[in-house]
């Protein structure tokens, strides 16, 4: 049997609001689509539920991406959480979502009764939802899909704001942000991005810390060009 190419919405990139049919799954057959921010499933149709614009990556994940501070979590979103509590069982984390997000003490790699993570209040985590629905606090995990930490856990130093979930989803686009490419080529420094809105910058240097969050906070409304003349500006003041 001959495999058919996944069907791509012909409003991909296109502004959508509330009530727009973005996919009728009437017309798809043995095809697998992820669903993000802002959309949900009624019926035989994929239904924005926010305005924005709609995106797409691969394999086939579709989301509404806007300039909002209010973060709805979506299994698969890599996050920045602030733990505000400790149970036997779980950590609580604050994601930005509706809910406190509870975090296993168990999924950790290599996580047993005998090395529980001892975490204060206020502890940065950098972490992967693994469930997520309206009823139910969100899950999330400190390890990938294979049960690696991979860069998920901890995250100590460094720098900590907050931005829209759009901005966030930017910086994480593939390919590399235009804006973090343009810094990587000139500073040194690590970066951490949730899809919740929350950006980790850590530097060797008190000054390369504060230029990236610059750039990053003043790039909100910027294209791609506006992006790395900033950069440069920025970069002028440092030499």
């Amino acid at each position: 049997m001959e495999s058919r190419k996944p069907q791509r919405s012909a409003l991909v990139d296109s502004y959508v609001v509330p009530g727009d049919v973005i996919l009728d799954l009437a017309d798809m057959t043995n095809q697998t689509i992820k669903l993000g921010a802002g959309l949900r499933q009624d019926c035989d149709t994929i239904q924005a539920t926010s305005a924005g614009r709609l995106r797409l990556s691969k394999p086939n994940k579709y989301w509404v991406e806007n300039s909002q501070k209010r973060y709805v979590p979506s299994v698969e979103d890599t996050v920045l959480g602030i733990v505000v509590d400790t149970k036997p069982d779980n950590f609580l984390v604050d994601i930005k979502g509706p809910n406190l997000a509870f975090l296993p003490v168990l999924s950790f790699e290599g996580g047993t009764r005998r090395n529980i993570p001892k975490f204060e209040i206020g502890t940065l985590i950098y972490a992967r939802v693994v469930k997520a629905n309206s009823i139910m606090n969100p899950e999330l995990s400190c390890m990938d899909a294979s049960g690696k930490a991979a860069e998920f856990g901890q995250l100590k130093s460094g720098y900590t704001f907050e931005t829209s979930t759009g901005l966030a989803r930017m910086l994480l686009s593939s390919p590399t942000c235009p804006l973090l490419e343009a810094l990587g080529k000139k500073l040194s420094f690590e970066i951490a991005v949730g899809l919740n809105g929350r950006v980790w910058v850590n530097a060797p240097s008190p000054s390369n810390v504060i230029v990236v969050s610059s750039a990053i906070k003043e790039s909100e409304s910027y294209s791609r060009l506006q992006q790395k003349s900033m950069v440069e500006k920025l970069l002028a003041k440092l030499s």
